[in-house]
């Protein structure tokens, strides 16, 4: 199986909500059969836009932010996706990474895409595919210092919205209409 044939099959396991991932979700699919290269290949912007893997960490109706030392935002974490590795690997790697813990899937596929410009000196897209951890709301995983000034459990209705991925609110009221998670 090619490298975009895989990406193509987690994008088909996406059920978008809105139409705003249903655009994303169609522009996700063009990206992907054009030919470009998918993956980041030189940091920050090389290509101009590149795979990234989110892996927000939830826990009965709570979800765990990091204030983001270089963007200066409360984000759910991630990573880029290397080249020719599976975005599932990209967050059991960079789960232990920026968190040092073990990855425990909610769904085993990504249950959100999203495109956006980052933010930062080297303006850029992240396509990015969205999948959930379970977590523990009790307690704060030991987290990388060098990729967050902090991190915080937020119940889904307090989470600082406007200090955040501008998806963040979208993909918090997608959880709620998901089954495993009710």
């Amino acid at each position: 199986m090619s490298y975009a044939s895989l990406i193509t099959s987690e994008l088909r396991l996406i059920r978008p909500i809105d139409q705003l991932e249903t655009d994303h979700l169609d522009r996700a699919h063009h990206w992907v059969r054009s030919g470009r290269d998918l993956c980041r290949i030189r940091p920050p912007a090389t290509p101009p836009m590149h795979l990234v893997s989110y892996f927000p960490v939830i826990d009965r109706g709570h979800i765990l932010l990091g204030d983001h030392i270089s963007s200066g935002l409360w984000l759910p974490p991630g990573g880029h996706v290397a080249q020719g590795e599976h975005p599932r690997d990209t967050v059991v790697r960079e789960c232990l990474e920026e968190l040092r813990m073990q990855a425990r899937f909610v769904h085993p596929a990504p249950v959100f895409v999203t495109i956006s410009e980052t933010v930062g000196a080297t303006p850029h897209e992240d396509v990015c595919l969205w999948y959930t951890l379970q977590g523990c709301a009790s307690r704060l995983p030991d987290y990388d210092l060098r990729e967050y000034r902090a991190m915080h459990w937020f119940r889904f209705n307090d989470a600082p919205f406007d200090d955040t991925d501008p998806n963040l609110e979208r993909f918090v009221g997608k959880l709620s209409g998901l089954p495993t998670l009710a």
